[in-house]
């Protein structure tokens, strides 16, 4: 992996100047190129004078000058220009450690890379930063960057990430708060490890470093948990307690900064056997990525989609397939559809999770197998409609390696994807009957 030239976009600036695949890009305006970070931010000026090595061994330099902010149009052999950095923690509740053997090695595989928490949005927890990254970050104001914090004890932090240089960590997200680097953060609570007072200890320490947003998700425990630290599940009394300390400090922030700063995955109102909260509970649906607040905006679209949604004329019957955490939520939607649509005829169905143990309840941890298998012993309609978080990204294929194809074949019905905002499954289940789609996203 090095800053070789792959190939020169056609009629970019750089083909433009003359630039060849074979080439080293050695410095941009003076600065040396390392990888993808530094060649978007040093490359976005109008004018820039490229240092280049040759094949030969010479070196030449070229201006290229362009429109601020356009792409160069260099492409290097991988898109971070370097090796993707594995993760250097062994965190107490990691799930890639509570994976059956057997499946695709790219589920093996524990990122903890800065610049993917830049580039894609990834959750980090900072042990991989060399000193120079981190100073980097600071110079070129790189932000956001995202943050699996869980504790802020630092002894604990160590403990909790398996690393006894995790403490390091601690002193990057004060520097760069410091330095005004946007921070979002994820806590994921283990019971016994980082609620309570240390879950408080946290989110006073976060309140006062200013991070933007921090999402409260509960840990993952799957049947496959073999000799590893001792964890239990998130029960209805700790999602309880959960949500009162974050709600204690969320009303705080608001008052003292007017964001709520704080806010608890969906998970854990469904655990505690508490209502979803209103949609301003959100602030926008910053934390969306880790499962708060999808089933509100999911719910809200929907209702929302109900007054203006195309009526077929012959309804199609349905049957979604989901999480058990999810389906009465869903049922609910699919009864107040049919109280206005008469007509419409379907049911959601909850799948047990048989494949990592009934602990995980989450639409996007099933498999196809267990889909599969469950389905098979009811009655279904005419189609079976899956969530697309349940595939792997921008394929047709589950964790198990199960195919949508292999599932419609194995269920006799075709199985649809649907997209994840509320308008989607409106779309969705008011299919019309001659309209039998094929599988595949909806």
């Amino acid at each position: 992996m090095s800053t070789v030239i792959a190939s020169v976009d056609h009629r970019s600036p750089a083909q433009r100047a003359g630039i060849r695949p074979g080439e080293k890009l050695l410095t941009i305006n003076g600065h040396e190129i390392v990888d993808v970070l530094d060649y978007r931010f040093y490359g976005y000026d109008a004018k820039c004078r490229l240092e280049l090595l040759e094949p030969n061994g010479s070196v030449r330099n070229v201006q290229i000058k362009k429109e601020e902010g356009l792409d160069l149009g260099l492409n290097f052999d991988t898109y971070l220009m370097d090796e993707m950095r594995c993760c250097a923690n062994h965190c107490v509740f990691c799930f890639v450690d509570q994976m059956p053997p057997g499946m695709r090695q790219t589920l093996y595989f524990k990122d903890d890379d800065a610049r993917l928490s830049f580039l894609q949005g990834n959750y980090i927890t900072l042990t991989n930063l060399t000193e120079r990254e981190a100073q980097r970050i600071i110079d070129l104001r790189i932000s956001p960057i995202n943050v699996s914090v869980h504790t802020t004890d630092p002894q604990l932090h160590c403990t909790m990430l398996g690393n006894k240089n995790a403490v390091r960590s601690l002193e990057y997200m004060r520097r760069f708060c410091e330095a005004g680097i946007v921070m979002n953060g994820q806590i994921v609570i283990c019971p016994g490890w980082n609620d309570g007072d240390q879950l408080r200890r946290t989110l006073r320490d976060l309140t006062e470093m200013e991070f933007s947003s921090c999402s409260l998700v509960p840990v993952g425990i799957t049947k496959y948990r073999k000799g590893l630290a001792k964890l239990r599940p998130v029960d209805a009394a700790t999602a309880a307690e959960i949500i009162d300390i974050a709600d204690e400090f969320g009303r705080e922030n608001l008052e003292r900064f007017g964001t709520r700063r704080f806010f608890c995955a969906d998970e854990l109102f469904l655990r505690a056997g508490r209502p979803l909260p209103e949609e301003d509970y959100y602030e926008g649906y910053r934390q969306l990525e880790n499962g708060v607040g999808m089933l509100r905006s999911l719910g809200d679209d929907f209702l929302a989609a109900l007054d203006t949604v195309d009526v077929p004329e012959e309804f199609s019957s349905f049957t979604i397939a989901t999480g058990t955490a999810a389906a009465p939520f869903l049922t609910g939607l699919v009864q107040q559809a049919q109280a206005r649509f008469p007509d419409l005829r379907g049911e959601v169905v909850a799948i047990d999770n048989d494949f990592f143990g009934h602990t995980i309840d989450v639409a996007g941890l099933l498999t196809g197998q267990d889909i599969s298998a469950q389905l098979q012993k009811r009655p279904l309609g005419d189609r079976v409609l899956i969530p697309l978080h349940m595939l792997r990204h921008g394929e047709t294929v589950f964790l198990d390696d199960y195919t949508v194809e292999r599932l419609s074949q194995e269920l006799g019905r075709p199985v649809q994807v649907v997209g994840l905002d509320g308008f989607d499954l409106a779309d969705a289940l008011f299919a019309p009957a001659e309209s039998r789609q094929d599988n595949g996203r909806s």
